[in-house]
């Protein structure tokens, strides 16, 4: 399974990340234990929600659709 999930920063009011991993416990504790660097300033994460797709592409189309404009627009009004 391919995992595209939402973090939302504990420790900055207004910062998400939104990220793909078939390992989603895993990665999560890397983001929180400061391991990436585009997340580590903003760390200790809370995860708000995540998605499972069976197929690689499709979940690498769902991240780069809410890394767009109207994905934002949709993660804002459903998924944060």
């Amino acid at each position: 399974m391919y995992y595209i999930y939402l973090l939302e920063s504990r420790k900055a009011v207004g910062q998400h990340y939104v990220g793909l991993s078939s390992d989603l416990k895993h990665r999560f504790a890397e983001h929180n234990a400061g391991k990436s660097p585009h997340t580590s300033k903003f760390a200790p994460w809370r995860l708000v929600t995540y998605v499972a797709f069976s197929n690689k592409r499709r979940a690498s189309d769902f991240e780069r659709y809410l890394k767009s404009g109207s994905g934002h627009a949709f993660a804002n009004r459903r998924l944060w």
